[in-house]
């Protein structure tokens, strides 16, 4: 119900798990059969050549409803004798006394805002464990923790990230092509403004998925990714395919840019990271299922085999799945990731998006990643916002209504619901930092960056100043806030329960 992506699926992860998934009866059934990318102008559109080893060349790859995809993958476990607990957060790390993983805790639920039990209050379960292995997706609130813990990301470069903002569309018939898929770079972003859209056509509807991604690295605090993706759709080239269409799904996720050097230590005394948790996202493809699949396959592999070391050893004394990083280095995740290593930050340069994608293309495309040095990014994303006497505000214009929308109406599209009497999952660590220092220099940027109208200042009591509200119960667990927020005032947590947006297979 939370998962969320684009998303274009390469099966080569699947067809080692699931050799037979044809016959299993996937919800893998849109095969790519046409591809563009092009350059947006604010009112013109240049076609990019698809040249081999273009990173945006899909080729016999899928388009997919992931959330449908994942419910396929959960009953395929269920079916092995995996027990799934739908509608438990896993909300605490539990240690033993050495200091290793034993395990982690449910969060109690049924309980009031002041932290009091309700009449329907239950405990949470301990799940204990001899290895626990965290796949969260990106930003996960525990693995957050263990990096501090275990100080996993000490060989590291701090983790990049973007924001992605969906909508599914149903489209007029005669406007529909099933597997096709498009890119955008350009506008409505500067140059200086890592981002880029995707469409793709899927063959159940008519439908389409329609997003925008934008690196959270970006300067101008006026910016809101939402609104960039309700201007995008107002471009010449894409405008006609909402006409006479009806949207029916918006959401959004931070996904991790950051590539092979931001990923951390991946072991730890009781177990290992997998997936987003860690970092495995192929940042020029946008594509990062087939790798967080394959990494859970090698993870798998080398805790059944640690464990299988001492079959006579029954205690939950823990263990280190050691062989993982090594057998993961050894496959085709590591030697992906190392081609395409330099794509992102080689944004980083003074032509901006010209420069990223001529070094893309000669580098990447031409020379398949080989170049013998590897370009660093420029720290956390938190850090590149600039004041706001220094960045001129956006004006994005008003909604429409038919192509455009405004923020809460989309959020009502997600079906994000939280009990509004229980624990804050959006904590502030200093109450007093949002208005003298959000508010003062930045003009309180959460409230643009937040894809869920979570943030908004509002006046005080006395009319005499403003103040930071917190409407938690719009919040879709994108993660951006814990990422953005400029002083990393933000701490998210896990709400009670299963609670949060609830995709119908987005």
């Amino acid at each position: 119900g939370h998962i969320l992506s684009g998303a274009v699926l390469e099966t080569k992860a699947l067809d080692e798990l699931f050799p037979d998934w044809k016959e299993k009866g996937a919800p893998v059934t849109t095969k790519v059969t046409k591809d563009s990318f092009r350059f947006l102008t604010k009112s013109g559109s240049i076609p990019i050549p698809m040249v081999p080893g273009h990173p945006m060349n899909n080729h016999g790859n899928y388009i997919v409803r992931l959330g449908n995809f994942v419910r396929w993958l959960g009953k395929q476990a269920e079916e092995l004798g995996v027990e799934l607990y739908p509608g438990y957060a896993a909300s605490e790390i539990l240690y033993n006394e050495d200091g290793s993983v034993k395990g982690i805790a449910t969060n109690d639920v049924g309980i009031h805002k002041d932290g009091s039990p309700k009449e329907t209050f239950e405990r949470g379960m301990e799940l204990h464990a001899k290895m626990t292995i965290f796949g969260e997706g990106c930003h996960g609130h525990l693995t957050k923790q263990l990096y501090k813990t275990f100080n996993m990301r000490e060989n590291c470069q701090p983790m990049t990230y973007g924001i992605g903002v969906k909508e599914l569309w149903e489209i007029d018939p005669a406007k529909h092509q099933p597997g096709y898929v498009m890119h955008t770079v350009g506008w409505p972003t500067d140059m200086h403004t890592y981002g880029g859209s995707f469409m793709y056509h899927l063959d159940e509807g008519p439908l389409v998925a329609i997003g925008f991604v934008l690196g959270l690295d970006y300067k101008n605090p006026y910016l809101s990714p939402f609104q960039e993706l309700q201007r995008w759709k107002t471009h010449p080239a894409v405008i006609d395919t909402f006409k006479g269409g009806r949207r029916i799904g918006y959401g959004a996720r931070a996904l991790n840019e950051g590539g092979i050097q931001c990923i951390p230590d991946l072991t730890f005394p009781g177990g290992c990271v997998i997936g987003c948790s860690a970092g495995f996202l192929n940042v020029p493809k946008v594509k990062g299922t087939h790798l967080a699949m394959k990494s859970g396959m090698l993870a798998a592999e080398s805790v059944y085999e640690k464990l299988s070391e001492e079959t006579t050893d029954t205690s939950l004394a823990a263990k280190k799945p050691t062989k993982y990083e090594e057998r993961l280095k050894d496959s085709w995740v590591w030697k992906e990731l190392y081609s395409v290593r330099n794509v992102r930050p080689s944004f980083h340069n003074p032509l901006g998006l010209y420069g990223g994608v001529m070094y893309t293309a000669f580098f990447y495309i031409l020379c398949r990643g080989k170049e013998p040095w590897t370009l660093k990014h420029k720290g956390m994303d938190n850090t590149h916002l600039k004041r706001a006497s220094e960045c001129t505000p956006i004006e994005y214009p008003k909604p429409d209504g038919v192509i455009t929308f405004d923020l809460l109406s989309s959020v009502a599209l997600t079906g994000t619901n939280h009990d509004h009497d229980q624990p804050p999952h959006l904590t502030l660590i200093d109450d007093t930092v949002p208005v003298k220092n959000n508010l003062a220099l930045y003009d309180g940027p959460e409230g643009r960056f937040c894809p869920a109208g979570v943030y908004e200042y509002v006046d005080t009591e006395d009319g005499l100043g403003k103040k930071l509200q917190i409407n938690a119960q719009n919040c879709i667990h994108c993660k951006t806030c814990d990422i953005k927020d400029i002083t990393q005032n933000i701490n998210w947590v896990s709400p009670q329960g299963g609670e949060g947006p609830a995709y119908n297979g987005m």
